[in-house]
């Protein structure tokens, strides 16, 4: 049976935790960044969480050895 593939480029883009919760990283942090805040610059370092339980599983199904 031949190995499962695996989406590469969700892979770069979600990490999971150990209870299988799934990360990402924050939007805006790309360009403009001196016309941020101190503040707003330092929370968006923070890594978010995917709230939708239907987006979560479809990044499971997508990254099965993970």
């Amino acid at each position: 049976m031949p190995k499962q593939k695996s989406h590469r480029g969700a892979a770069k883009r979600f990490s999971f935790t150990k209870s299988g919760i799934v990360k990402h990283k924050q939007a805006g942090t790309g360009h403009q960044i001196r016309l941020k805040t101190t503040k707003r610059s330092r929370h968006l370092r923070a890594d978010g969480i995917v709230d939708n339980a239907a987006e979560a599983r479809t990044i499971h199904t997508l990254l099965p050895y993970k």
